[in-house]
């Protein structure tokens, strides 16, 4: 039988984790994460497709084939387009897979602009301020959302 497939989504300036503000984002690489995904999924027994841009359009590309792709679930760092990309909002929102945002910090505790999220509306859930367990947790929640469908 074919393991679900879950997409690992990563956006602007997030290719620079572990070099980029290690107050807030720690030291591991996105690489790193990668690895740690790759590792959780096989024990949940999951399959993982990583993606990574600095382009809003191909972002917003990515997740249309995405769309009619054999995608089991989705996970969403968007950085920065977080806050105010309703663009990729509409694009999440086409998404009939379970859709879970994350984000390495608590966004609640830092910049008032960090507090809102454009994409909370089209996705499942959001998880926030727990470095690379933040993505673990998400993992987990996809495929218990999964699980459930």
């Amino acid at each position: 039988m074919k393991k679900p497939l879950v997409f690992i989504l990563n956006g602007i300036n997030l290719n620079m984790f572990g070099r980029r503000d290690p107050a807030h984002y720690g030291t591991a690489t996105l690489g790193d994460i990668d690895q740690r995904l790759t590792e959780l999924a096989g024990e949940l027994g999951l399959e993982v497709e990583f993606f990574q841009s600095n382009h809003e359009g191909d972002f917003v590309e990515k997740i249309h084939q995405i769309h009619f792709s054999e995608a089991a679930g989705v996970i969403v760092n968007a950085g920065a387009w977080t806050h105010y990309s309703y663009g990729l909002a509409d694009a999440l929102a086409i998404l009939d897979v379970p859709v879970v945002e994350v984000h390495m910090s608590n966004v609640h505790a830092r910049e008032e602009f960090r507090h809102f999220s454009v994409l909370s509306g089209v996705v499942k859930g959001s998880i926030a301020g727990f470095g690379v367990d933040s993505y673990l947790l998400a993992l987990r929640a996809v495929a218990g959302l999964i699980s459930k469908r």
